[in-house]
């Protein structure tokens, strides 16, 4: 069961409570009962289980999980284990990633249950074996093989086994002298024998700092063809940390679609007496005597001694079994900066989605990991007080070098007055400000947002159809002086302009003199979009005239915009006032009429 890690266990009804409880006390898996849950969001509980690849056993009729997770279903050969019970345990049936896991499991829980395990692939039940999809750790190198393979089987004929396959030691179709040849092994083979591939190598690689990646992969690509090794044969690319954000050792890892593990100094000097050829100047530069090597040999034993080039090196270990990566050295760190958008997870963009989905730990404001609640499952919650903004950056960017995948959660934008300046200043920053060397060496990945002023636009019409600027009225950041400059400089420039932070308790005067200022560049009839709270239940947007505008009706949950001299409004058919600010067409319209 390698790919069955607590698992999600999911119970639609009161019936069905009792027995999720039983399974997720006996697979230590995350309990998930609706009526506990009420009014969340159980397709997303469900789609976000299965994004971030753990397995699910849903206490229901199978057809819920067919629908919920039929939207994001994708190639069979990645898909998790997904096991559909009865209410009443009396039937275990998988639905999804039969051989990679999900067999086995219905087996498990059908025997704890004392029910019955519905397993409906065909070699499973008139074999008992499977040679298509391979346990958790072994890779088919030849899938175009497997039918014939199978079907010979089917047929009588009986299994040639060169190499180790536990799961096939002890059948009964294997016999020395079989005629359907399986070979077990991380060599490349020829011919027609059905090659399956266990994920038993780490290659190690050494390389000077930005390093081409085309120079690290084809290293690596040369040393596996002349030592007849197959790519699918690896499982991970091993480094040392001072290397976790090395953008070649990046490439080389998607190249081979593998993760990139990493060992402190400390660590890989523990190998210094097995390593074969060490090198003091790689002791004096990074305190150990090997990277490539000492990486490798991690794997249990060295299996290609170092390659060098004038800018890399590699080597690659070979272990006896499949390798386990989520316990091989550290995952490099990585920190999303996830934007939510103004609210309501519909405004949420795909990749900002995925990123919350994915990661372990969530870090932001209490209100904004609230708003993200419908993609939550397993993931630890860092929480702050708004006002703690570096503290809470600071922290994001510390979980992430110790190897954690963090979400640091903003709303609208990340980039749009929220986090992301503050990551880079944080990462650029000395002294006293200064953070560890590992925070520093973290993947970010920024995950954008739709922004208030998006979000306040599209609900009102059109009046970012032009030129348009944002203008911050916070000044706890910023000097009064700056603000008011900036707005004489929007005024006279006729820009569309978009107030975040429009008033607080302590500050309500700089939207009363912005409107001042506005009002001698534009006319009283000029349209002012006021929007609150949107994207959540008490969403309120309005189109007034700017020489109607009333300063006091807003407050810090709103988002005011002003239109330029050229934008307009008018009441449509249905009552609702809308807003545009025109872009020229109408203009050049006229100018081709004109000319014809």
């Amino acid at each position: 069961m390698g790919q069955i890690k607590s698992p999600l266990v999911v119970s639609f009804s009161v019936a069905g409570d009792t027995t999720a409880r039983k399974i997720a006390d006996h697979l230590n898996g995350q309990l998930w009962l609706k009526s506990d849950k009420d009014g969340q969001d159980s397709i997303a509980i469900l789609q976000s289980a299965y994004s971030a690849e753990r397995s699910i056993v849903g206490v229901c009729a199978s057809g819920i999980l067919v629908r919920y997770l039929a939207p994001i279903l994708s190639e069979k050969r990645s898909e998790p284990a997904v096991v559909a019970v009865s209410p009443n345990g009396e039937q275990a049936v998988p639905l999804l990633g039969g051989h990679h896991g999900a067999n086995q499991l219905a087996l498990d829980l059908s025997a704890l249950l004392g029910g019955n395990a519905a397993i409906t692939t065909a070699s499973d039940n008139v074999l008992g074996i499977s040679l298509d999809e391979p346990p958790f750790g072994y890779v088919l190198a030849n899938p175009d093989a497997a039918k014939s393979a199978m079907a010979k089987l089917l047929a009588g004929e009986k299994i040639n086994l060169v190499g180790n396959a536990p799961w096939l030691e002890k059948s009964s179709l294997l016999l020395k002298d079989g005629t359907v040849n399986v070979a077990i092994d991380h060599l490349v083979q020829d011919g027609a024998s059905l090659h399956i591939v266990p994920k038993n190598l780490i290659v190690g690689i050494g390389c000077e700092r930005h390093c081409p990646a085309d120079h690290v992969i084809a290293l690596v690509e040369k040393t596996l063809a002349e030592n007849n090794i197959s790519p699918l044969a690896i499982a991970a690319i091993a480094s040392i940390d001072l290397k976790s954000d090395e953008a070649a050792l990046d490439a080389a890892a998607s190249h081979f679609n593998v993760p990139l593990r990493t060992f402190t100094a400390d660590q890989l000097k523990q190998e210094a007496a097995r390593v074969p050829n060490p090198s003091t100047v790689v002791l004096s530069e990074v305190g150990t005597p090997s990277v490539a090597e000492a990486s490798a040999i991690k794997a249990g034993a060295l299996l290609v001694e170092k390659q060098k080039t004038n800018k890399a090196t590699c080597a690659i270990g070979i272990s006896e079994t499949p390798i386990d990566v989520d316990a091989f050295g550290t995952l490099a760190g990585a920190l999303y900066l996830v934007g939510l958008g103004p609210g309501t997870n519909q405004l949420r963009t795909p990749i900002a989605d995925m990123a919350l989905r994915r990661t372990s730990d969530w870090v932001g404001y209490g209100l904004y990991l609230d708003l993200a609640a419908d993609a939550k499952t397993d993931q630890i919650e860092h929480r702050f007080a708004l006002g703690e903004e570096e503290l809470r950056v600071r922290h994001a960017l510390e979980l992430a070098g110790s190897g954690k995948q963090v979400a640091l959660i903003c709303s609208g934008d990340a980039n749009i007055f929220a986090m992301g300046a503050l990551i880079y200043e944080l990462l650029a920053a000395t002294g006293d400000r200064a953070i560890s060397d590992a925070a520093k060496r973290v993947a970010i990945e920024t995950c954008p947002g739709i922004s208030a002023f998006q979000a306040a636009a599209a609900k009102s019409g059109a009046l970012i159809g032009h030129d348009f600027c944002c203008i911050s009225l916070s000044d706890l950041l910023t000097p009064r002086e700056d603000i008011l400059k900036r707005l004489d400089a929007a005024a006279a420039g006729d820009f569309v302009t978009a107030f975040y932070n429009p008033r607080s308790m302590r500050r309500t005067d700089l939207i009363e003199i912005a409107k001042e200022k506005f009002l001698n560049h534009r006319p009283n009839n000029t349209p002012v979009v006021i929007a609150s709270n949107l994207g959540r239940t008490a969403e309120k947007v309005r189109v007034v005239e700017l020489g109607e505008f009333n300063p006091e009706d807003i407050d810090m949950l709103t988002i005011v915009m002003f239109g330029s001299s050229q934008s307009k409004s008018f009441k449509r058919g249905s009552g609702e006032t809308v807003a545009y600010t025109p872009r020229g067409y109408a203009k050049k319209a006229a100018k081709m009429d004109q000319a014809s």
